[in-house]
C-alpha cells in the first residue's frame, strides 16, 4: 500500500538519490550555433466555407459549413523591403486551397481535409510550418463546432 501510495502522489521519486535520477540534458542556449531563419506569422481567421464532407448519408448530399482558420510560420523577407506581393507568402493563396478543397467534391473526415490543406501550403518552400484548424459548425445543435487542429512543419 505504501509503495502504491508513492507511486501515486511521486514521493518515491523525491526520495530518491540524486544518482538514480535520468540525466537531464541541458536546454539549449539562446545563443546556440544552430541558425534559425528570420520567421514572419502569416494568418487567415474564421474562413467559412461550404463543403460536403462527412461519413453519414445526410452528410454526403448536402454541403455543410465549415471554419477554417490558417497560421503559417513563413521566411521573413528581410532585407527586400520593396513594396511587391511577389516578394511574400500571400495569405491569398491559403484561401484560394481552402476554397478549391471545398469545391472539388465529398471528402469524409475533417482530418483529411485539414491534412491536404497543410501539405498543399508546404508546397511553398517559404512556409516553414502550417497549423489547420478545421471546424463543422452545424454538427451538434448544442456546440458552437467540433473539428480538428493539426500542426505541420517542413522537414
Amino acid at each position: 500500500m505504501n509503495t502504491l501510495f508513492a507511486q501515486v502522489t511521486g514521493t518515491a521519486a523525491k526520495a530518491a538519490p540524486a544518482q538514480a535520477r535520468p540525466a537531464v540534458a541541458n536546454p539549449p542556449l539562446a545563443n546556440s550555433p544552430v541558425a534559425v531563419p528570420p520567421l514572419a506569422r502569416i494568418f487567415v481567421r474564421d474562413l467559412v466555407v461550404m463543403a460536403v464532407i462527412g461519413i453519414y448519408d445526410h452528410e454526403k448530399r448536402q454541403a455543410q459549413r465549415l471554419r477554417v482558420n490558417l497560421d503559417m510560420m513563413v521566411l521573413d523577407r528581410q532585407g527586400q523591403r520593396r513594396d511587391d506581393i511577389a516578394d511574400v507568402v500571400s495569405y491569398e493563396d491559403g484561401v484560394n486551397i481552402v476554397r478549391d478543397l471545398a469545391a472539388q467534391g465529398h471528402l469524409n473526415l475533417v482530418e483529411t481535409f485539414a491534412e491536404t490543406v497543410a501539405q498543399r501550403l508546404l508546397k511553398d518552400t517559404r512556409v516553414h510550418s502550417v497549423t489547420v484548424r478545421v471546424e463543422k459548425l452545424d454538427v451538434f445543435p448544442d456546440a458552437a463546432s467540433a473539428g480538428i487542429e493539426i500542426t505541420r512543419q517542413r522537414g
